[in-house]
């Protein structure tokens, strides 16, 4: 075999592999939990148990400056209201009780 058939060959195979490597959300229109972008894409931002809950903060609070407090109120938040709003800031009003839980003086409780 000449060289330009083994070019041929391998940019083939390459063709192959890329187009087995598209999730299977794309193909068949439901996730399997193999695609790492397409899990990303979906937030599940209620229904949480308490388990689900320090990931959820980790992902709220992974912006800011002041990590420690926020993981604690978003977690104390998130177990009472069962729910984190989607992004690390603003869209509280996705989660309603999170959103209107307020400090003695009237502010917010949850970041």
């Amino acid at each position: 075999m000449g060289r330009s058939t083994h070019a041929l060959l391998f940019l083939l195979l390459l063709l192959c592999c890329a187009a087995m490597a598209v999730s299977t959300k794309d193909v068949f229109g439901e996730d399997t939990g193999l695609s790492l972008v397409a899990r990303k894409e979906h937030h599940k931002h209620s229904g949480f148990s308490e388990g689900e809950c320090p990931d959820a903060c980790q992902f709220r609070c992974s912006k800011t400056a002041y990590k420690k407090p926020c993981m604690f109120f978003c977690q104390k938040c998130c177990f009472k209201c069962r729910c984190v709003p989607p992004g690390t800031y603003a869209h509280k009003e996705v989660c309603p009780c999170y959103n209107n839980w307020k400090t003695k003086r009237g502010g917010p409780k949850c970041p």
